[in-house]
């Protein structure tokens, strides 16, 4: 068996594959797509040599959807997300499976994928979810192209369904108050309190650490996340992006209800003889100290019938700001986007009045 290198223009190369079918002893040629300098090339051309050479490799021509989706899980996903991300994925994939799964991979048209998107949407599959399968699938089609196994990412002309705004519940202030109320003298309070006041996400705020609070300045540094998955159990990671690590301030109310929490947690921790909390400890803990279970957390929430998600405090927190004049480059940061542009896509339909506050500073500026 051998190969060998074209390179099609610098950088990228086409690497041959000359092998013999195995049932009509004919031999014919496989070619692969890599991008890269030569000894790279020459590198991924042993790799796929012996991938062959031990029956490892699949023809792309006869490659099933099912097959290169336990590949792109395997060569792609594992090594470019976390294993929490990992599982969404799978997930995922698995409805795209179930859909078509011996289809070949090169045989997919738009009209299959737009056929799994309205079954999604016919079983009542949210559509959120409908959307995560499309950019999930969208990514997997991506790399196949950037394997050489497909020409054209058929996602490209599928489009799953619109989210629509209603399906995210944003509390009025008054609902707000009344939701603090019913969980109050709860463990939840100080995390509706806080995912209100803050925008944080569930996983930053069980994160959070005494030394990640300054109560003097009022200040709050978010640094981390908690994730729980089957394979690692909890733990914890960096932000995805360079914005997600933010320090932002805190309302009055939370720097009190934060030094409350502070004081009654180093007497439950006395009263168990844990000693006093030492910086690095959770500022949201069970009562032996450890970190909060963020699954366990959500059942709470469940069982609790707010009649909201927990993350939609998040979405409350930045529509709240955005309707009172708060401006998005503030918002953004605020909840650790990595661009402005991602918080404008989400909440500018929230954004009121700014048309006609441009028509006024025109007209003061070039009016006669």
């Amino acid at each position: 068996m051998r190969g060998h290198l074209r390179e099609r223009s610098p950088g990228h190369w086409a690497i041959v594959i000359d092998v013999r079918d195995s049932q009509t002893g004919k031999r014919k040629r496989r070619w692969h797509s890599f991008t890269g300098n030569k000894r790279e090339a020459q590198v991924e051309c042993s790799r796929l040599i012996t991938e062959a050479q031990t029956g490892a490799a699949v023809d792309p021509s006869r490659a099933t959807v099912a097959e290169f989706l336990d590949r792109f899980e395997r060569d792609w996903v594992a090594l470019h997300t976390t294993q929490r991300t990992c599982e969404r994925y799978a997930d995922s994939l698995n409805h795209v499976r179930k859909a078509f799964g011996d289809k070949k991979l090169q045989a997919v048209k738009p009209a299959d994928i737009a056929a799994l998107y309205a079954s999604l949407s016919r079983s009542g599959l949210a559509t959120a979810t409908i959307r995560h399968v499309h950019v999930v699938l969208h990514g997997a089609f991506k790399a196949a192209g950037e394997w050489g196994l497909v020409q054209n990412n058929p996602c490209d002309k599928a489009r799953p369904p619109k989210l629509q705004n209603n399906e995210v519940k944003i509390l009025q202030p008054n609902e707000a108050k009344a939701l603090l109320e019913k969980l109050r003298d709860t463990p939840l309070f100080l995390l509706a309190s806080l995912a209100l006041g803050t925008g944080a996400r569930r996983g930053e705020l069980l994160a959070l650490r005494w030394r990640d609070i300054n109560l003097n300045t009022g200040r709050m540094t978010i640094e981390r996340s908690l994730e729980q998955s089957g394979e690692f159990g909890v733990r914890s990671k960096a932000p995805k992006t360079k914005n997600g690590k933010r320090t932002i301030s805190l309302p009055d109310h939370i720097v009190a209800g934060l030094g409350q929490h502070w004081r009654e947690q180093q007497e439950q921790r006395l009263a168990l003889g844990l000693g006093r909390a030492p910086d690095d400890a959770p500022v949201l803990a069970a009562p032996d100290g450890a970190p909060l279970s963020p699954d366990t957390v959500s059942k709470q929430w469940e069982r609790a019938a707010t009649g909201v998600t927990l993350h939609s405090l998040r979405h409350t927190h930045a529509s709240t700001l955005l309707a009172n004049g708060v401006d998005v480059l503030t918002v953004s940061r605020r909840l650790g986007h990595a661009t402005p542009t991602i918080t404008l896509s989400v909440y500018a339909h929230l954004i009121h009045g700014s048309d006609e506050k441009a028509a006024a500073v025109a007209g003061a500026a070039f009016g006669q």
